[in-house]
């Protein structure tokens, strides 16, 4: 992937989780040994790779060390990138092996349905694995065993997840410490897809047989409204709705709500799964048939075809009496039926208008019998 400005290759970064794991290491070797820490610090990624971390801090107290590294997200527009992850070690009894604590700005989980039980602080499994093969290492190096008890802390992360979803899983307190793969892609969204995939296991962790998917948060505000939904039912999808749906078909529920603008929902409604602006565009000469099929004169759909926003299409149709939004929401209902594709659901589509009044629906229907 490259940079379309520059030309440049985006440049890659590095999880949360590969961060803890370098200042884990760090810590832990200072603490054993009473000497400086290693710094660069190595670590092993998931995948193998070997990579190094320069350390950002050290402190030493009489029974712990503290080591820090500073997030690079590489070019991804990461909301943790620049914070500080810190590790502080302490000696664990003999034989206890690693324990995980969540230190300042680290969460603690508080709902089921997440990879963690409620109660455990908000590191990932894939990163507890990262540490301990990161610690076995050294302990391994040094002769001694592999207990210690690891606080993880990011400064100022308790207001950093406030521009997460982490909130919305019940994960209180501060950001998660993330990654299955020790590498931040930029602008893979992976993330943002792994909080959706999270939410569903929350809502049917919680017993939910209803869940809505929204690209935004008038959308969403809309659909609460309309069922009295409780807020681990709504799955911030944004333009994730391919995301969501396939999800929902190897997990799935037995109501499925997609609620959006008409903008958004005319994409899916032609076929595409990423609604951001930057990956798919309304096809307005489709649109402008899709207009002519519902009894649109040729003024009137030559108007939508030239019509330089869906906003002003949907307008177009509307100042004629066409109603344009629900053959939409019919043909979005298809699109995100064949996506969904599991007998277990039941799937209905919601266009709203920018204030969340109802313009159109593809009522419940069940997606395979």
């Amino acid at each position: 992937m490259s940079d379309a400005g520059s030309g440049r290759p985006l440049r890659r970064g590095w999880t949360t989780g590969a961060c803890a794991t370098a200042a884990a290491r760090a810590a832990f070797e200072a603490l054993m040994t009473g000497a400086p820490p290693p710094d660069p610090v190595e670590i092993a990624l998931p995948s193998g790779k070997r990579v190094a971390f320069a350390l950002a801090t050290f402190e030493r107290g009489e029974d712990f060390a503290r080591a820090g590294v500073v997030k690079d997200a590489g070019d991804d527009p990461d909301v943790t990138h620049g914070a500080l992850v810190r590790a502080c070690v302490r000696r664990g009894a003999p034989g206890a092996g690693l324990r995980f604590f969540a230190g300042e700005g680290v969460g603690t989980v508080t709902r089921p349905g997440l990879p963690l039980p409620p109660g455990e602080p908000a590191i990932n499994p894939t990163p507890r694995k990262m540490m301990a093969q990161a610690i076995g290492e050294a302990s391994a190096k040094l002769g001694i065993g592999a207990d210690a008890d690891i606080e993880i802390s990011i400064p100022g992360g308790a207001e950093l997840a406030k521009h997460t979803l982490n909130g919305r899983l019940g994960i209180v307190g501060g950001l998660s410490i993330l990654g299955t793969t020790g590498i931040v892609t930029p602008f893979s969204c992976a993330a943002w897809i792994d909080s959706i995939h999270r939410g569903v296991d929350v809502a049917r962790a919680s017993g939910l047989t209803h869940v809505a998917g929204a690209t935004g948060s008038t959308s969403e505000a809309a659909v609460q409204r309309l069922y009295d939904l409780p807020e681990t039912a709504l799955i911030e999808m944004g333009d994730f709705v391919g995301g969501l749906l396939k999800y929902l078909r190897a997990h799935p529920v037995a109501r499925v709500t997609i609620g959006g603008g008409f903008a958004k929902m005319t994409k899916l409604a032609q076929g595409r799964l990423d609604l951001h602006s930057g990956r798919s565009s309304v096809d307005f000469a489709q649109l402008a048939q899709t207009a002519r099929d519902v009894g649109a004169g040729e003024e009137i759909a030559m108007g939508i075809a030239d019509a330089n926003s869906a906003l002003e299409a949907l307008q177009i149709a509307q100042s004629a009496g066409v109603d344009l939004a629900a053959p939409i929401a019919r043909a979005a209902w298809r699109t995100a039926a064949r996506a969904l594709d599991t007998a277990e659901s039941e799937l209905e589509i919601i266009i709203f208008d920018r204030e969340g009044a109802l313009l159109a629906r593809a009522p419940f229907q069940r997606v395979r019998t």
